[in-house]
């Protein structure tokens, strides 16, 4: 078709409702770009209308939906991709379909069914726990009542630790199961029960075939496994580091993965790292702000030029520890108001932001989804940028009106 218009669109299928989302909009204005953000639900991304998006409705689930949409633009499409998980195969197909660099649409595919990327790992020698898929809650009881160690149920489709819960006993393990097969949203009735892995967790972050660095994680209480910080990069002696990097390469490899951007998340045990889960995508949570705060490596522009058909330069440029903490709302309100200047001058903050706006009523979910801010801060070495983080999480001022009082929520 003749194109009305001549700059080329960056066309992100859905995206983060918050931190990359919002930064690859800005990054393919950096490159000359106009960001284009197709979604079924513009509700969902205030930033869109904050930063002046062009935004188009459209049916996302539906890859064929999105290839007419784009073949249809009145100007060039310079690239296609999406910062979320679940739409990231849907933009590869299509990208891929345009002629446009993109992952394998396949491998993306198979990798976000966390039962096929259980059985690949473990079929290529790849370290993971053990693991059953099940289809009834029967049979994940019958799966607790045999272990003498604890389970972890977690959805076959997810993200974000969402709907992953740590039993302890069969009751609990047929509770978790009861929420996963039952729900509207899992519609392929099936859950994973997996042996529970003791040992710190971390991610590390890969870009095409190479390691970028490894990310240290800090979660809550259990049975969830909310991710509450992290650090960059993570304080680990060399060997352990060089262990959980090929132990990431190996699984990419096996998954047929390794274009792009990646996240693999691995618990070190005492039989050394063993896989969690790949996501074939940039770490959630600011991890690439984190990055960035620390090597000077901008994850998200490199994603960008990978999709624009380039090979980005991803040598580090300072060398500084990184610490992200999020701040979570513990109990349903709506938010009254909103104080961010004392994080913000605090000793090595390099951002600090409440994303919850003033008039927002909060519910609880026990999720990622409960996230309503978060302080960066840097220093000399890992350690005392954790200091500093947690030191201005405590100034992050936000209060919440709940049955008719104004309170501060605990940190």
């Amino acid at each position: 078709m003749v194109h009305e218009h001549t700059t080329p669109r960056l066309v992100l299928i859905e995206s983060n409702t918050t931190g990359s989302g919002r930064d690859f909009c800005a990054r393919a204005r950096d490159r000359g770009l106009e960001p284009l953000l197709v979604t079924r639900d513009p509700g969902r991304y205030p930033y869109a209308a904050q930063d002046g998006v062009p935004v188009l409705v459209a049916d996302t689930g539906d890859t064929g939906t999105v290839l007419r949409l784009c073949r249809e633009l009145d100007a060039p499409v310079a690239g296609v991709t999406s910062s979320s998980e679940y739409f990231a195969a849907t933009a590869a197909e299509a990208a891929r379909s345009l002629g446009l660099p993109a992952p394998d649409a396949g491998a993306v595919s198979r990798c976000r069914d966390k039962a096929l990327q259980r059985r690949a790992l473990a079929d290529a020698g790849v370290p993971v726990p053990s693991f059953h898929e099940v289809r009834t809650v029967s049979e994940g009881v019958a799966l607790a009542r045999g272990s003498d160690r604890p389970l972890v149920v977690k959805p076959v489709l997810g993200s974000g630790s969402d709907g992953v819960r740590l039993c302890r006993t069969p009751e609990e393990t047929a509770e978790a199961l009861e929420a996963l097969l039952h729900a509207p949203s899992e519609g392929p009735g099936r859950a994973l029960v997996e042996g529970y892995m003791d040992g710190p967790e971390f991610s590390v972050e890969t870009f095409d075939d190479r390691v970028v660095g490894v990310t240290a994680k800090h979660l809550g209480e259990p049975p969830r496994f909310l991710e509450t910080g992290h650090e960059h990069p993570a304080p680990l002696p060399a060997d352990r580091e060089r262990a959980l990097g090929e132990t990431a390469l190996a699984a990419l490899a096996a998954l047929g993965l390794g274009w792009g951007p990646a996240h693999v998340e691995l618990r070190l045990t005492t039989d050394g790292p063993r896989i969690v889960e790949v996501n074939p995508r940039l770490g959630g949570g600011m991890i690439p702000a984190l990055v960035e705060a620390a090597t000077g490596v901008d994850l998200v522009s490199a994603t960008v030029s990978r999709v624009l058909g380039e090979r980005p330069d991803l040598a580090p440029v300072r060398s500084r520890g990184a610490a992200i903490r999020h701040l979570f709302a513990h109990r349903p309100g709506t938010v009254v108001l909103v104080a961010t200047d004392g994080a913000r001058r605090a000793p090595g903050v390099v951002r600090a932001a409440v994303t919850a706006r003033e008039g927002r009523r909060l519910e609880v979910t026990h999720t990622f989804r409960d996230r309503i801010g978060h302080v960066i801060a840097t220093a000399a070495d890992t350690v005392r940028a954790a200091e500093r983080a947690e030191h201005a999480l405590g100034l992050l001022g936000v209060l919440i009106a709940s049955d008719g009082e104004i309170t501060i929520p605990a940190d």
